[in-house]
């Protein structure tokens, strides 16, 4: 293997490691300086020299005047002498090195030939010379250099004890063990949490705008994907909830009420709404009816849930006793909101014409079809920073926002794009997610969302029932498998999204502006070219790199 000249400590190191280097085989390792530390104390050995077809030597050079005077190896510096131990210093050294190796999991050659010796390049010993814990032949004075790597090779082969021979196994694996176990990586993981940190920060900064509106109490704050309309919308239910109002904080799908849930578990009794949930569920607590399979879309289950519903509640809205009814609703992701839905929310205020109504929504991401809009008047703010999504994502899907935003976000890899058919974009997500798992990305951090037909994964999952299924969204061990429509103000580190429509229709742009939000650090993008050129628009088709 070849081998770079490396800074050594003195000219006696460089000489003894120019001698290995020119005699060596390619095929061996020659190690300069290598520090270990055991419990005793920290040791370093000058050269490490592993010979194929023998074993591993560890050197201890020392240069200059060196002798012994029978008590002791004495060494000059400069004008004054020294006591030295180079014998024990090369034997510690060598114990703890090869204790380190062998306890290195990744080790599988057993107890290999090792040894130490003493190289003195600038003193020649004189004949007959032994001492009891080192023979002649453990040490290596100027007159051998020239065959040094020999007579590594002759000690380890010497030695009686039935070792194997050093292999090229053996060599590979102690490169590798040298290198270190267990290290810390530059991973993908860490900097998706020093841009949540950042982002934290940012989105703690624009809690200024709830101080803002504190005399207001009928408020929209509209904000494109990423802009931290979920965070503020639950610290407004906090707020009021803890300066004593019955607060509402209400949404439409199963999986951004399931997160609300969850979050506001973990708060102070005092601070959590008295309602967090699905607008149709709020319904429920009053006695409406639980209603067909929302799943199953036709005539009839629209009709219930978009209106049949809707005008239930509202009866039974307006005859809550007082203790049932709220001081504010706060409503988040509103756009999904039909006309007949407020009419219930806001017979449910204690006092209807001044109650507190706070509303969130985004007009891109209006995915269903309703037009709904709360029937009284709101004062608009509008969101224009990204904040959650990094630069690179919230600039690919900057064309499908209606309005300019500003990228605060932190930086992430470039989002990825997979060309592929319809028909095969489940597969290519597949790969992607298995491609995403073998970067670093732990299966908790990662989710693969389809545009059209839903993933195998996720039907299996459903079946279970939708509490069961929203459950895997918190499941540290597994990928997520979901729908753009039901993943509405969430969000997932690390995203597939497989635009998987077989053909355009009206809402397929939304669906798509959804599906690219979705991922805070790294997006991957598997479909058609030609349908996201289509649908997305060639500058959308262009920041992908189709």
């Amino acid at each position: 293997m070849s081998r770079e000249k490396p800074r050594l400590a003195n000219g006696a190191e460089r000489t003894v490691w120019q001698a290995l280097d020119d005699q060596l085989k390619p095929e061996d390792l020659l190690i300069p300086g290598q520090r270990v530390t055991d419990h005793l104390k920290d040791h370093e050995v000058d050269l490490v020299v592993a010979i194929e077809g023998a074993g591993i030597a560890c050197l201890e050079v020392k240069g200059g005047q060196v002798w012994h005077d029978g008590q002791s190896w004495r060494q000059r510096r400069g004008r004054s002498d020294h006591t030295i131990e180079p014998v024990r210093q090369a034997r510690e050294a060598c114990y703890a090195l090869r204790s380190f190796v062998e306890g290195d999991p990744r080790w599988t050659q057993g107890r290999q030939r090792w040894d130490h010796l003493v190289v003195l390049p600038n003193t020649e010993l004189p004949e007959g010379f032994a001492l009891p814990d080192c023979p002649r032949w453990k040490v290596i004075d100027r007159t051998e250099l020239g065959e040094l790597a020999a007579r590594l090779r002759k000690v380890l082969l010497d030695q009686e004890l039935p070792r194997p021979l050093l292999g090229a196994a053996g060599i590979e694996q102690l490169g590798v063990a040298l290198g270190g176990r267990g290290l810390p990586q530059l991973d993908v993981v860490s900097r998706a949490r020093e841009n949540e940190d950042a982002a934290d920060v940012l989105t703690d900064q624009q809690a200024v705008i709830l101080g803002a509106i504190q005399l207001l109490n009928r408020v929209e704050i509209r904000g494109g994907a990423g802009s931290g309309k979920t965070f503020l919308a639950m610290e407004q239910a906090r707020r009021l909830a803890r300066a004593g109002q019955r607060v509402a904080l209400v949404c439409y799908s199963h999986g951004l009420a399931s997160y609300l849930e969850r979050v506001t578990a973990g708060w102070n009794r005092s601070q959590r709404p008295a309602y967090v949930g699905e607008f149709h569920d709020l319904g429920k607590t009053w006695g409406a009816p639980a209603g067909p399979d929302e799943a199953l879309r036709n005539e009839d289950t629209v009709r219930f849930w978009e209106h049949e519903l809707p005008r239930q509640m509202a009866e039974l809205a307006a005859g809550l006793d007082d203790g049932q009814r709220f001081d504010a609703i706060v409503v988040d992701e509103a756009q999904d909101f039909a006309d007949a839905w407020w009419e219930p929310l806001l017979g449910a205020l204690r006092d209807e014409e001044a109650g507190g109504l706070y509303v969130f929504s985004d007009e891109g991401q209006r995915v269903f079809d309703r037009y709904g809009s709360p029937p009284v008047p709101l004062v608009p703010l509008v969101l224009d920073h990204n904040l959650r999504n990094t630069r690179q994502i919230a600039q690919a899907f900057q064309p499908l926002v209606d309005h300019p935003m500003r990228f605060l976000g932190g930086d992430g890899p470039t989002v990825s794009f997979v060309a592929c058919t319809a028909d095969t974009a489940m597969d290519a997500g597949d790969d992607q997610v298995d491609w995403l798992l073998d970067q670093g990305w732990r299966p908790e951090d990662v989710a693969l969302l389809t545009t059209g037909s839903r993933h195998p994964e996720q039907r299996e999952r459903q079946a279970a029932g939708n509490t069961a299924y929203w459950a895997s969204f918190w499941d540290t061990e597994q990928v997520f498998y979901g729908h753009v429509l039901g993943f509405k103000g969430l969000e997932r580190r690390a995203v597939v999204l497989v635009v998987n429509e077989q053909q355009a229709f009206e809402r397929s742009r939304e669906r798509l502006y959804v599906g690219l939000s979705r991922a805070r650090d790294q997006l991957v993008v598997c479909g058609d070219p030609d349908f996201l050129r289509t649908v997305g628009g060639p500058e959308l088709a262009h920041r992908l790199g189709i």
